[in-house]
């Protein structure tokens, strides 16, 4: 099993061979499972996403959706890319933003427990953040997500999302253009 491609491996779990797959799982688990722990930074939560990585690879299969013949690797990446960035999604941390005079946005929100409508301001702030990295173009706020979310290279970022890294780059200077350009617009003091 272990000298047949991945093509054939996939042909073979189609026709109902489980140990092509776990052949195809034992190949490639620690390079997927590597760029999940990278981008998530927590063991338990990537090993929850890697198990969830190989069952959409394996309802694809049966599904007979599967047609990147010959790029399984890319396309378990990928996959697994998209689930990471599904969860930061999800999860909604607020994220290091830098303002026009270099200083962290969440700098001048306290953290201490304070009065309710303190709490209430503090509050929206965030929201009004999240609100704007919504508007961001998808490539400038997957940027900022991997950056400041997951903790990520530059270098990480532009293997995860394809592209160079001055590209990374350029989207990152964008981004937090675009996030100080809304600031301006809205008149947002936080």
């Amino acid at each position: 099993m272990h000298q047949l491609s991945d093509q054939q491996l996939i042909r073979l779990f189609a026709d109902g061979n489980a140990l092509a797959l776990e052949t195809l799982v034992m190949r490639y688990k620690d390079k997927i499972y590597t760029s999940i722990f990278l981008l998530i930074k927590d063991k338990y939560l990537a090993e929850d996403i890697f198990q969830d990585v190989f069952i959409r690879v394996i309802d694809t299969l049966r599904s007979g959706r599967y047609t990147d013949e010959g790029k399984f690797l890319p396309w378990a990446m990928r996959i697994a890319h998209n689930l990471c960035v599904d969860h930061f999604r999800r999860v909604r941390r607020t994220p290091v933003i830098k303002t026009s005079d270099d200083r962290d946005i969440f700098e001048v929100l306290h953290f201490t427990e304070e009065g309710a409508d303190k709490k209430m301001m503090q509050r929206q702030s965030h929201d009004r953040v999240r609100k704007m990295l919504d508007k961001l173009p998808e490539e400038q706020r997957e940027v900022i997500v991997l950056r400041h979310y997951g903790e990520l290279s530059f270098k990480e970022i532009a293997e995860h999302t394809n592209c160079s890294i001055n590209t990374a780059l350029g989207r990152m200077r964008y981004g937090l253009i675009n996030l100080r350009k809304m600031m301006a617009e809205k008149q947002i003091a936080l």
